[in-house]
């Protein structure tokens, strides 16, 4: 059996330098194992990696044609404790200069979503949905 877990997402970057600040001014701890040609950062439960794009798709034996700044088809997405975090979180991203996408604004599930674009153009959602924090503060949506 394939355990169900995701530990680390790594995004493909153009400008290390660019990127690096982008998520060191958001707070993000960055781990000691960063280099000049790779970084990753702590989340919880999950490690954020940057790594050179190119070097990256070579790893990967996949092609780098039609692909950059155009949306992927994948979002990432960082869940919020309250419905009022999502938009206090996206005023701090603007301040951060990060794309907002799509401002807050409720949504037809029942939560509250809004949408931000990296330096790189990665997508993110920050969400916050009834019901997926336990009293803990652990995430538990779809447990």
């Amino acid at each position: 059996m394939i355990p169900a877990r995701r530990t680390v997402v790594t995004l493909g970057v153009q400008d290390m330098p660019a990127m690096r600040a982008f998520y060191r001014n958001l707070g993000w701890r960055e781990k000691k194992d960063s280099s000049d040609g790779f970084a990753s950062f702590l989340l919880e439960g999950a490690i954020l990696a940057l790594f050179p794009f190119e070097e990256l798709a070579q790893d990967g034996r996949v092609p780098t044609s039609d692909v950059g700044r155009a949306f992927r088809g994948i979002t990432l997405a960082v869940n919020v404790e309250t419905k009022e975090l999502v938009d206090a979180t996206i005023d701090q991203l603007r301040a951060n200069g990060a794309a907002i996408t799509k401002e807050p604004e409720d949504a037809s599930w029942g939560g509250r979503s809004a949408y931000f674009a990296d330096p790189e153009g990665n997508l993110w959602e920050v969400a916050w949905a009834p019901g997926a924090f336990d009293a803990e503060g652990k995430f538990t949506w779809g447990e």
